[in-house]
């Protein structure tokens, strides 16, 4: 799916239709998940027809649902830069220093 593409009002309705897909999937009601997340009905039905919803609402909707992981997928940590990935590998060790004994004072025993 090409979301650039895609009007504001149409990734609204596919984000509302995948939280009513979730909830039929979860066999639960419209009233079940507004009970447990604390909304009205019609929020949550103005949600799944695509209606603008605050991000709080829809938070709230997605932890109702046990899907709140999913913010996961679309906030996902992108790792170091690429500045801080070489960084790092300047301080890579190159070899390996030989374990001291406690007598060892860094001469030589002969």
């Amino acid at each position: 799916m090409n979301l650039y593409g895609m009007s504001d009002r149409a990734i609204l309705k596919d984000i509302g239709s995948r939280v009513k897909r979730r909830r039929l999937d979860r066999n639960m009601s419209q009233q079940r998940v507004a009970d447990i997340a604390g909304l009205n009905r019609s929020t949550v039905s103005a949600l799944e027809c695509g209606a603008p919803a605050s991000l709080p609402t829809l938070i709230q909707v997605l932890r109702a649902l046990e899907a709140l992981d999913e913010l996961g997928l679309l906030l996902r940590d992108s790792g170091p830069s690429p500045l801080q990935l070489a960084e790092l590998k300047g301080k890579q060790r190159r070899r390996a220093s030989r374990r001291k004994t406690r007598g060892d004072k860094g001469g030589a025993n002969w």
